[in-house]
């Protein structure tokens, strides 16, 4: 939760810096987000290609292991579809880019404000950030009531991160294994997909 609020922080330190002012022109007039695009892709290929344990487990995994992230996509796609025929300022494409952000905030807000527009990419940010915060303080309720991989379901893409902890606490160690794998999938998936719905 603490990562979360210092993102928050930041994004609202931004935003007043900005608006008021108080930036040098140098930074307000440059484009700098395809840059911190680009890094951050290289960045998780690292993290993907130095994490020896997450490679073993993609390469070892049964078959089965597939099915969690598959309907974290599924329920994920099919939970912005439906809301997208309630808000008349975003139609089914740019929910569905915004849905396959699976808690990405940093990747997915930047690549969709790239490719479509600054309002959109603050909608995706905002959205992933809650949905990386609604884990972080449901997790308990979500392993009770729902079952034990309802909370690595619901972190999404930060399973195998910051919310690997709280989902290890509460859905336990042998979930671990699943949760990373999960998370991994979906890292990869967030620039394939979010690209292909704002271009269809």
């Amino acid at each position: 939760m603490k990562n979360s609020l210092i993102i928050v922080g930041f994004l609202i330190l931004g935003i007043a810096t900005s608006y008021y002012g108080l930036l040098p022109e140098i930074i307000t007039k440059t484009d700098y987000s395809k840059y911190a695009l680009y890094i951050l892709l290289v960045l998780v290929g690292i993290s993907t290609g130095i994490d020896e344990h997450a490679l073993d487990i993609l390469k070892s995994s049964p078959l089965k292991m597939l099915f969690v992230p598959l309907a974290t996509i599924i329920g994920t796609l099919t939970g912005v579809a439906l809301v997208s025929f309630f808000i008349d300022q975003i139609n089914l494409k740019e929910a569905l880019a915004v849905g396959s952000g699976f808690g990405y905030y940093s990747l997915s807000s930047i690549l969709i404000a790239k490719v479509h527009s600054d309002k959109l990419g603050m909608v995706a940010m905002l959205s992933n950030i809650l949905r990386e915060v609604t884990t972080l303080l449901l997790t308990p309720i979500f392993a009770k009531y729902f079952g034990k991989f309802a909370p690595i379901s619901a972190g999404g893409a930060t399973s195998m991160d910051t919310t690997l902890p709280i989902i290890t606490e509460y859905s336990g160690s042998n979930y671990v294994i699943v949760s990373v794998f999960h998370g991994l999938i979906l890292t990869i998936l967030v620039p394939l997909l979010v690209m292909f719905f704002l271009n269809i």
